[in-house]
């Protein structure tokens, strides 16, 4: 009998595993250099957190959710985005008792029931990036900065920022109703219908060619903008452009979830075909009293891992890397293994990384995994370097090879690699 990863899920694995870490490590640096600090919540909640917080109309709630009865009989569902989790917890802890804003950033792995395709899974991997706690546009535009700035770091060239305002409390029931009228005079589905008269700004989000063709003339957010939001909005575009971000204005882009309030964004990347968003965000000043909590506006954003990492497959800036080696150990028989074994542990000590050949393999086979293992160094020792209290420090680039006592090897070596 033999297993394999379910439907919709991969494995990563070496040497492309090693890009995924550098997404995860390049996207949240921005975030850890401006002070948001590390938060890591439990992969399932109550289910009840999500159909509040993320909406009983979306496609996530009805439709994606992976959801099980705990033994003692709860009802817990597996994570399917960050920022509720995250907003749970600063309650729970009382943090908006504390300075605010309150800054968090977080990674993991999150669960969707989509249909699988490319650059859609039903695990996949975001870093995510949460102020809680301030309405003020420059922590909109800080957070849209810090995710600009995680890409460039990458090396991408090709991601695209749409920016849009979906209004607040006060103005977006007139746009709600305008969109209303206009939706109920379309050739819908029974389903879409029904979904126009709960939430109808997801209609908007709909990809289903047959619905978008209808929406060309649905009303604009951007038209029923209050006063309040209007200026809010000018002043992120504004902090935007000082700070030398390129954006394209969309009055048509929402979000996949419904507590998403004012500032809402997206960054896409054209060469991922269908799938061409790899992070978004926006305001979401009332989630807070959603799922029971006190007025706590806030604002973030979650970035894929997965579709990152295709995006800069697609830009040609993933290659195949070594294993990120300094020294690899070539041990010439038992006592040389033995000898060598205490040399390496000392090496790794002191922040060097090594392997060695294992597997008590001739010297031939060993130079030849020294070779694959992209090491800068090959440190050998053989019966007769034993007895002349040295061992063959080797450089594997130019073939240059050096005798180095035994005593000294750790210190040689560093300098070397300083």
């Amino acid at each position: 009998m033999s297993f394999q990863a379910p439907k919709g899920t991969f494995d990563w694995m070496p040497p492309r595993s090693q890009w995924a870490l550098a997404v995860r490590d390049a996207l949240s640096a921005p975030a850890r250099r401006a002070g948001y600090g590390y938060i890591e919540t439990p992969v399932f909640e109550d289910t009840g957190l999500f159909s509040r917080g993320v909406g009983e109309s979306t496609d996530i709630v009805t439709k994606e959710m992976y959801t099980f009865e705990s033994r003692g009989g709860q009802s817990l569902t597996l994570r399917p985005e960050g920022t509720a989790s995250v907003v749970r917890a600063v309650l729970e802890h009382g943090l908006y008792g504390g300075p605010l804003p309150i800054k968090l950033w977080y990674s993991g792995s999150y669960f969707r029931y989509e249909r699988a395709q490319a650059g859609r899974y039903r695990t996949f991997s975001q870093v995510g990036a949460e102020a809680l706690g301030a309405e003020d546009p420059a922590l909109d535009a800080e957070l849209i900065v810090l995710a600009v700035d995680g890409y460039a770091a990458l090396g991408l060239t090709g991601v695209r920022l749409l920016l849009n305002s979906l209004g607040c409390k006060e103005c977006r029931p007139a746009y709600r109703a305008a969109l209303q009228d206009f939706l109920r005079g379309l050739d819908l589905d029974e389903a879409t219908r029904q979904r126009v008269e709960i939430n109808p700004l997801r209609v908007l989000d709909d990809k289903r060619p047959e619905v978008r063709a209808q929406l060309e003339g649905a009303p604009l957010v951007t038209d029923h903008l209050c006063g309040a939001c209007k200026a809010y909005h000018e002043e992120v575009r504004g902090l935007l452009t000082a700070a030398g971000v390129r954006y394209t204005d969309d009055p048509r882009l929402v979000r996949g979830l419904d507590y998403y309030t004012r500032t809402t964004f997206e960054f896409l990347h054209d060469g991922l075909g269908a799938q061409s968003a790899v992070g978004g965000g926006g305001r979401y000043d009332g989630l807070s009293e959603m799922i029971g909590g006190p007025p706590l506006p806030s604002v973030g954003w979650a970035l894929g891992v997965d579709r990152t990492v295709l995006a800069m497959e697609a830009e040609g800036l993933v290659a195949e890397r070594s294993g990120g080696l300094d020294v690899f150990a070539v041990p010439l028989g038992e006592e040389a293994r033995r000898r060598i074994f205490p040399l390496v542990c000392d090496l790794r000590r002191e922040g060097l990384a090594v392997d060695m050949a294992f597997g008590g393999r001739g010297v031939k086979g060993a130079m030849k995994a020294a070779d694959r293992s992209g090491a800068r160094y090959a440190l050998i020792l053989g019966d007769r370097d034993i007895e002349a209290g040295a061992a063959q420090v080797k450089d594997l680039t130019t073939a240059d090879q050096t005798a180095v006592p035994l005593a000294e090897v750790v210190d040689v070596l560093k300098g070397k690699l300083s």
